[in-house]
């Protein structure tokens, strides 16, 4: 069981950053891929990035590449996201996910893969 606990969100200006985090509690949050997924007012929840359990491996969605950052500290039960440049249409809440390592990697950016999820924290950007 791995619970997952979402911080740093809030209300930031158009071109602004803002790192979100995500703590878990559990001894084997190693085991576990994590990720990020978002979702707005009236839309589905979408994909934003993943970070493999070792850290080799990342990937982002198309509409954050250049901008959005994923990290995690195993050592601290942390996974990151560093936002930045961000845009009106970033506004939405943000929930981190926990994905068994034993999952295939081809299929992270699948919401049904994810095993575990935080409740999620409310991002705001102003124009």
């Amino acid at each position: 069981q791995v619970q997952l606990v979402e911080s740093g969100g809030g209300l930031v200006q158009a071109g602004g950053p803002l790192r979100l985090s995500c703590a878990a509690a559990g001894p084997t949050f190693s085991s576990y891929n994590m990720g990020w997924f978002r979702q707005a007012p009236g839309q589905e929840r979408e994909f934003v990035a993943a970070v493999i359990w070792n850290s080799d491996l990342r990937d982002y969605a198309d509409s954050v590449k250049d901008r959005f950052s994923i990290s995690r500290d195993n050592a601290k039960n942390t996974v990151y996201l560093q936002m930045s440049k961000m845009k009106p249409e970033d506004t939405a809440v943000y929930y981190c996910a926990a994905m068994s390592a034993r999952s295939v990697w081809l299929r992270r950016r699948q919401l049904a893969e994810y095993d575990y999820w935080g409740q999620g924290t409310q991002v705001t950007v102003s124009s």
